[in-house]
């Protein structure tokens, strides 16, 4: 009689804890547009989700803490004339995220700390080169202010934030048909992308060669999506030719045959992977689904393990993703997500069951840190680099002098020169406008209050 062997591991009882509803973000109206991102960025600072705009595209910036109601009158940033289809916040600083839209521009913002007491229309930088909307951005890894962009005109550039140019671009000939996912490898060395004929590949962007290619790793038509992960392997979403979703795992070095394989279910939403490179699990959510399954990736057969499946009663029409620095690692907390339902932004927190209340070392190894590893320039100079890695034992604080490095190498003597010919307002006179406001609003409030109390005490008599 043969006795089936559990496979041991740390991760095998991980499960999803929603918040409590005082813990949630109610009454947001997300994006109805149907575009396959993930309508969601976090960081430890601020959660950001595209919201429905009349007249524009939109989304809505908040601080982490800001949770409950929110009020349909709060401040968004609203400076593209079309929809909002991606946004992604900058690695290297919580104040600074990027956006895509189907104006065809790609925006570069600035948040202030505390959030958005105004309306945010002007941008820190405008990048224009592509022809038709703009559906991906994805921030370099490791070098500072370096952000790539994909449209729907199948270019792909990458951009140098502090000059505002496109110092890059991959155009039409390496991508023939529309592009479905980017992502950029640890170290930032190349890109992994999956396009609607049916390829998957892996790209050297600075050279503009194709490094790998794959023809066809899921049978089906469906959209395919590709992520970097562990030891130069990538794993794929897609379906097969009877419309089953599949997910796989690919040694670059040789893509004829997958290292596995798996079927899931019959859904129709395209599968949206996660990779945490600390714990090697990736997290699958379905946009449409209701769950989030999860899998450990090995280095020994059958190197793709699935642990579990997280389940709620609603769909997600999105999902944003918690960097390892803004977990609660005293809770033992390994990933957090933040769904997106229709009026509701819900967190969702990942846990590993310990007794113990000590820091964890085998949970939480080193991690990728805020701090840039390389400029701009040395990247495009040819030169890699892994992530500077942090410890989280003492939990994560943000540097004190990250507040001074906001502008830092996003051209502020072109933006001073722009400001002073149009007779715009500096960052320093619109922080004072902010802070007046927010004075005023406070003085509003405090007349308000005594103006119900005396509405009590004109009622009582």
């Amino acid at each position: 009689m043969s006795r089936q062997v559990v496979r041991s591991s740390k991760f095998r009882h991980v499960f999803g804890q929603p918040a409590k509803a005082d813990q949630c973000y109610e009454d947001v109206r997300v994006s109805q547009t149907t575009w396959d991102s993930g309508f969601c960025a976090v960081n430890p600072k601020f959660v950001a989700l595209i919201c429905e705009a009349s007249g524009g595209g939109a989304f809505l910036v908040l601080p982490l803490g800001k949770t409950g109601r929110v009020d349909k009158n709060v401040p968004t940033v609203c400076g593209h004339t079309a929809p909002v289809l991606d946004i992604a916040w900058c690695p290297h600083n919580d104040h600074v995220i990027a956006s895509g839209s189907e104006d065809c521009t790609v925006m570069v913002w600035e948040i202030p700390d505390g959030g958005l007491m105004l309306p945010l229309r002007e941008p820190v930088v405008t990048l224009e080169g592509h022809t038709k909307r703009v559906g991906i951005v994805v921030w370099h890894p490791t070098a500072q202010n370096v952000l790539l962009s994909a449209g729907c005109d199948n270019v792909i550039l990458v951009w140098d934030v502090g000059t505002g140019a496109a110092v890059l671009t991959l155009g039409s000939d390496v991508h023939p048909d529309t592009i479905y996912s980017v992502d950029w490898s640890r170290d930032g060395a190349l890109i992994c992308t999956s396009c609607r004929d049916k390829r998957v590949r892996i790209i050297e962007p600075r050279k503009g060669t194709i490094v790998a290619e794959k023809d066809r790793p899921h049978e089906g038509t469906r959209p395919v999506r590709a992520v970097f992960v562990s030891d130069g392997k990538i794993l794929t979403t897609g379906f097969s030719r009877m419309s089953e979703r599949q997910v796989a795992l690919w040694d670059t070095k040789h893509l004829e045959e997958p290292l596995s394989l798996q079927e899931l279910d019959t859904s129709s939403g395209v599968l949206l992977p996660f990779f945490d490179p600390d714990t090697n699990i990736v997290y699958l959510c379905g946009k449409g689904d209701s769950s989030i399954r999860y899998f450990e990736i090995t280095s020994e057969a059958p190197f793709l393990h699935y642990l579990s499946m997280f389940s709620s009663k609603e769909s997600q029409r999105g999902m944003g993703y918690m960097p390892k620095r803004g977990l609660e690692v005293n809770k033992c907390e390994i990933a957090r997500f933040y769904k997106l339902h229709e009026r509701r932004c819900e967190p969702i927190a990942m846990t590993v069951p310990r007794k113990s209340d000590l820091f964890q070392e085998d949970l939480y190894p080193p991690t990728a840190g805020p701090d840039a590893a390389l400029t701009a320039e040395e990247w495009l100079g040819g030169r890699d680099a892994g992530p500077l890695l942090i410890s989280l034992k003492d939990g994560y604080v943000p540097p004190k002098s990250r507040e001074l490095r906001v502008n830092r190498g996003l051209d502020t003597g072109r933006r001073k020169t722009a400001q002073e010919a149009s007779g715009t307002p500096s960052s320093d006179a619109v922080s004072r406008l902010e802070e007046e406001m927010r004075k005023l609003q406070a003085t509003v409030q405090e007349l308000q209050q005594r103006l119900e109390r005396l509405e009590e005490t004109v009622q009582a008599k």
